[in-house]
């Protein structure tokens, strides 16, 4: 007989080695084939309602790394809720409007100039639904469960109906209106941008210090005297209308040794000016207040028939330049609020493209805004006015698409009106939940400090504005026309407004007292596309009945509270007073190991894709449960390859709990709790905490500190104790005997309710186990979670057993010292000689726990003491082949004849070396 016939050597079919490549995309496959999604949301049909309301990704390109951690982080929390009382849909959605796509196509050689509108619509939409085909097949690579055949996008004529009907809700409240003030204007995209759409970037600029001569000095500044200015952006002078300084402020005013002239500079910034334009001993003539100086005028630099304004403003600060700021009403918020307060003209002088026009003057006509700074300083110099040119380094808005800097510029929008009811937005922030805590802070900052929001586009592909003109030019925004305009577009897509006049596009024989011809045009503007997205809790929620609204949760990236949780709140308010979101999470940006921002150029790219084809989509989802998603997180293929580690120990530690419950059945061999042996009645009040504790970090949607829990669970509480005794019990002992069906029994419960928590986290590999397990339920995702039990005196239990492990810790740092020593090398090599406490001893006898055993020493005896302590010696006798222990009586053991003392050479002989890993093999 050989030794390993002896042992109950477990077998099961779920491999070492999962083949995820290969296996996951088969698995996926099934789930679809027997609507896996759909079976699940049938089970729950009676039960309470779950939303997590689906930010949609724009529809443009592969998917990234980013993209995944977002829709593996949503797949968790919708099954988790599916698998714990909750009936929880998912619908995804698409951002299919806006400027890239329209980009894409003139890459692929369409000429936008050269078609209709409607024809350029027409190949925006194709190409958008091929997009969100290749995304679609990507998302659901990553395991994702949802509505696939049934996702919302913004271009479907049901959610651009929807659409419209909320911006006419807001027109009839008031909150719509058209105005000329400066907005974030993309020359690269000849269009607006929202703040959402804007990005920030260090950029190089042209800090320009010059003169301007007073021309009325109201009895304060004499007319030989020039105020001190200061710009970073030269080529809006030819819009100057005004200096503004602040109120507050002192200034003086100086005169250089050796000048004629005098200047008005800020005190504060008067030594650090003198020295930058080269002023000897400026001599202080007086000293005013900003308030003193308002209203004063001085002369434009170089058109004399221009006269500026100074005037006073809390904006102005003395961190850097004169403390006498230029001011152009037409580019620059604070610019055109100050002009608005004092009358200033609106004055435009660069045109959509960037580039210079008429008004600008003939030296600058027809030049790029950029390009003309050189021309700036050459006039002002040949005006004597020009004192010094620096270059500075400093943050600057970005196009968030076309990566191109920006300007403020004036022109006819369309806009929504915050102010009426921001208070209102403020007070529903309050209310709501937010994931990390800090998001209530930006959220609540952002809506205070918001300007109105423009959302008028100078695009084709969008929504378009339902408005129309009359004849005299008075804009028509009535709300009733408006609904009659969603009809239109639910019947037939927003397309037929570019397909049809204003008079097919009103209701027949519709006029108004502007127009009593009925003679009208309409808008030609789209919509902003965050107007798109930020309408989605009408456009999804509200169009389908099976959605609660408000939704319970929305997930996002951080960036999204200046996007789409920001616009969502906007426009929920506004029509219905309430935010559209019960929680929000907020997750960070991805960068990799270095800390870099992913980028093709940097060829740090990390595609999801590359990833679940080489190494299982297994490995991307245990990543995005490993990391601490509420701040920016790192990848790389060296992280991944750690996380495959993760993965592989806990694969080997559920393939052992199934290797090892092979011979049993749960129905029959199943032991009650009360019955179980000590350490089996730990393990299962541990892992009870365990599941108790699971379920409330889901309840705050804490991956991370589930990922930590599992690890350390799996390793420590299983692998490293648990496990490693049960080896002696669950190999040795007889297969039917008592204390081995307790042990089978906590294995397959943990074998059980771990695959169920694991569900939502690994689809995959839960599915594999299940088909390894002995359940009633088709799929683990069919199952229901487990939940935390009340299990008889489990507290104390628990609470006596620290007792053990406290021992135990002091043990085993004795047992380090002795294998430092070479005195031992595995635990099985000592003998133990302790002193246990009387509290120690009580503790333990009322357990009934073998000590020695759970310590997996050979030899062990106890004496009763005043503190603890541990000798330890090399143990006695020979090494016993079943149960690698060193015993005394090695022949004594009649269960299994072969090891009786004559059969001692023998066995010593055949196996010589024999390790607990070649038993395991």
């Amino acid at each position: 007989m050989k030794i390993k016939d002896t042992l109950h050597l477990g077998h099961t079919n779920f491999p070492m080695r999962g083949s995820l490549p290969k296996t996951e995309p088969t698995r996926e496959k099934q789930w679809e084939d027997d609507h896996l999604y759909e079976k699940r949301l049938d089970l729950n049909k009676n039960k309470a309602h779950f939303n997590l309301h689906d930010g949609p990704p724009y529809a443009n390109g592969n998917i990234h790394i980013g993209h995944a951690m977002n829709k593996i982080s949503k797949d968790i929390i919708v099954r988790y809720k599916n698998m714990t009382g909750y009936n929880a849909p998912y619908v995804p959605g698409w951002d299919t409007h806006g400027l890239p796509i329209e980009q894409q196509l003139t890459k692929a050689g369409y000429d936008r100039k050269s078609m209709s509108k409607a024809d350029w619509r027409r190949l925006a939409h194709d190409y958008a639904l091929k997009q969100v085909e290749m995304q679609k097949r990507d998302f659901k690579r990553l395991g994702v469960l949802g509505e696939w055949d049934n996702p919302y996008l913004t271009l479907n004529p049901e959610f651009e109906a929807a659409q419209v009907r909320v911006f006419g809700a807001m027109a009839g409240k008031g909150y719509i209106y058209r105005g000329l003030k400066p907005v974030y204007w993309s020359w690269s995209s000849e269009s607006a941008l929202a703040e959402a759409e804007v990005e920030y970037h260090d950029l190089e600029s042209t800090s320009l210090f010059y003169a301007n001569r007073v021309k009325d000095g109201k009895g304060v500044l004499d007319n030989d005297t020039y105020l001190v200015v200061w710009t970073t952006t030269p080529f809006t002078i030819t819009a100057s209308r005004g200096i503004t300084v602040g109120p507050n402020f002192d200034y003086v005013l100086v005169k250089p040794k050796g000048q004629t002239s005098k200047y008005v500079v800020a005190k504060a910034l008067l030594e650090e000016n003198a020295a930058r334009f080269g002023w000897k001993e400026p001599e202080v003539l007086a000293t005013y207040k900003g308030i003193d100086l308002d209203k004063i005028t001085v002369e434009h630099p170089w058109d004399k028939n221009i006269t500026e304004l100074v005037m006073n403003a809390d904006h102005v600060t003395l961190d850097s330049g004169t403390g006498l700021v230029h001011t152009a009403p037409g580019f620059g918020e604070d610019d055109y609020n100050v002009g608005m307060k004092y009358g200033l003209p609106i004055d435009m002088t660069v045109d959509s493209k960037g580039y210079l026009m008429k008004s600008a003057g003939s030296d600058f006509e027809g030049k790029f805004y950029d390009d003309v700074v050189p021309l700036v300083i050459e006039k002002l110099k040949k005006a004597g006015l020009w004192l010094a040119t620096e270059k500075i380094k400093h943050s600057y808005p970005f196009d968030w698409r076309t990566k191109k800097p920006i300007i403020w510029r004036a022109v006819p929008q369309w806009f929504v009106s915050i102010e009426p009811f921001r208070k209102e937005i403020l007070d529903q922030i309050k209310d709501v939940k937010f994931y990390p805590d800090w998001g209530e802070v930006r959220l609540y900052n952002m809506i205070k400090d918001r300007g109105d929001w423009v959302i008028s586009r100078q695009r084709v592909w969008g929504v378009p504005l339902p408005i129309f003109y009359a004849e005299d030019g008075t804009p028509i925004v009535d709300e009733k026309l408006i609904d009659h305009v969603a009809d239109l577009f639910a019947k037939h897509g927003s397309t037929y407004w570019f397909e049809h006049t204003a008079k097919e596009l009103l209701p027949d024989g519709y006029t108004n007292e502007h127009s009593p011809n009925g003679k009208f045009t309409k808008e030609e503007d789209i919509m902003d596309v965050w107007f798109d997205s930020g309408s989605s809790w009408s456009g999804v929620m509200q169009e389908r009945s099976y959605l609660d609204y408000p939704a319970d949760v929305y997930l996002e990236g951080a960036d999204q509270f200046r996007g789409w949780f920001n616009s969502n709140i906007i426009t929920s308010v506004a029509v219905n007073g309430i935010a559209p979101y019960k929680s929000v999470i907020a997750q960070g940006f991805v960068f990799d190991d270095k800390g870099q921002k992913m980028s093709k150029s940097l060829g740090n790219i990390i595609s999801p894709n590359d990833v679940a084809n080489q190494m299982g989509t297994e490995i991307v989802r245990l990543w995005v449960m490993s990391i601490d998603s509420s701040q920016d997180v790192h990848v790389s293929k060296d992280i991944l390859k750690q996380v495959s580690e993760s993965y592989r120990k806990i694969r080997n530690t559920m393939r052992f709990l199934l290797a090892n419950t092979e011979d049993f059945d749960p129905k029959k061999n199943s032991v009650a709790f009360s019955d179980r042996e000590p350490i089996d009645k730990w393990m299962t009040a541990d892992f009870n905490q365990f599941i108790k504790d699971w379920h409330e970090k889901m309840g705050r949607y804490d991956f991370y500190d589930l990922f930590k829990q599992l690890i350390n669970f799996v390793s420590n509480d299983l692998s490293a104790f648990y496990l490693d005794v049960a080896k002696d019990i669950v190999y040795i002992d007889e297969a039917d005997s008592s204390e081995r069906r307790s042990m089978q029994t906590v294995f397959y419960e943990i074998s059980v309710k771990l695959t169920k928590l694991l569900t939502p986290f690994l689809p995959h590999t839960a599915e594999e186990l299940w088909e390894n397990l002995k359940e009633p339920e088709a799929y683990a995702y069919l199952s229901e979670a487990p939940r935390f039990e009340k299990l008889a005196d489990a507290d104390n239990l628990l609470k006596d057993w620290d007792y053990f492990f406290k021992f135990r810790d002091l043990v085993n740092k004795e047992l380090e010292n002795a294998r430092e020593k070479t005195l031992i090398g595995k635990n099985a090599e000592a003998a133990l000689q302790v002193t246990l406490t009387e509290k120690q001893m009580e503790v333990f006898d009322h357990l009934q726990l073998d000590i020695r055993k759970l310590l997996m020493v050979s030899q062990l005896k106890e004496t009763k003491g005043q503190e603890t302590k541990v000798e330890v010696t090399h143990a006695s006798g020979q090494v016993d082949p079943r149960d690698r222990l060193y015993h005394d009586d090695i022949g004594a053991d009649t269960k299994f004849p072969m090891f009786s003392k004559k059969n001692a050479e023998i066995v010593e002989h055949d196996f010589p070396d024999l390790t607990s890993e070649q038993l395991e093999d």
